[in-house]
């Protein structure tokens, strides 16, 4: 069975999906799914993206399944590593997904945060921050789209390009490959074939470094986008000699 991997409901901050509308939708596709609440600490806007932990057991542990596992995205920042860390080991989570959302106390998805600042100075400082906590974040088990980034830059052309942050990328893979993680293949950007021409390079040089496993996420915070492009995914990973994974009770499970 196929999996998406990464998906948001009502317990995200920036999303309403039931989870009713989730599993129809699943059971539409013959898929299976991991819901992946968003909890950011110490997010800039007060209450915001903290995932009630309790609350989402409480509720939607009667529907966990082979077909419906459950997980969270934590959004990483090295001020709140050990509280992440104990977020992660004292749930009874699937799946643990790290990702980079906020940098120097501004989300990424502000206009501020690239105003006046060169899309080089930028992307390198996200880069650095997503080194600077893989460094120590070993408790997750994949790193979450890693070209976040492109969704918002505010730059004629937002794309990552692998040669241009190669000693970057590099560390970032590297990390992840020596600490037998996964990389998140996020299909929310595969909208395009100069997109997926432009990604694919990463993924070639984290088997070449190494890594092996990867998952495959939809990133959806609405029905209509759970599932999509997963049979693309899939082929991409296929193509650069990367084996699709899920995390049950957190250990990979080859798709």
């Amino acid at each position: 069975m196929l999996f998406d991997t990464h998906m948001h409901t009502k317990f995200s901050t920036d999303s309403q999906m039931r989870l009713e509308e989730a599993v129809a939708k699943a059971r539409e596709l013959n898929l299976g799914i991991t819901v992946t609440e968003h909890m950011d600490l110490a997010y800039p806007e007060p209450q915001a993206f903290l995932l009630d932990i309790e609350g989402y057991f409480r509720e939607y542990e009667k529907y966990r399944s082979d077909e419906l596992l459950l997980g969270i995205e934590i959004g990483m920042r090295t001020d709140c590593r050990e509280d992440n860390r104990q977020i992660a080991a004292g749930h009874a989570f699937d799946y643990v997904i790290g990702s980079i959302h906020v940098i120097d106390n501004v989300d990424i998805y502000c206009e501020s945060f690239y105003r006046s600042r060169s899309k080089e100075e930028v992307y390198g400082q996200y880069f650095n921050a997503m080194i600077d906590c893989l460094e120590t974040y070993e408790f997750i088990d994949c790193l979450g789209h890693i070209d976040y980034i492109a969704r918002y830059g505010r730059y004629d052309d937002p794309e990552i390009y692998y040669d241009q942050f190669k000693d970057s990328i590099d560390r970032i893979l590297g990390i992840l490959a020596g600490q037998g993680k996964a990389l998140e293949i996020n299909t929310r950007r595969l909208d395009s074939r100069e997109r997926i021409e432009n990604i694919l390079p990463v993924y070639r040089r984290f088997h070449d470094l190494g890594g092996r496993l990867v998952t495959v996420g939809s990133d959806a915070h609405k029905p209509k986008d759970i599932g999509k492009g997963m049979k693309l995914a899939l082929q991409l990973a296929g193509e650069c000699g990367l084996k699709a994974v899920r995390f049950k009770d957190r250990k990979p499970e080859y798709l």
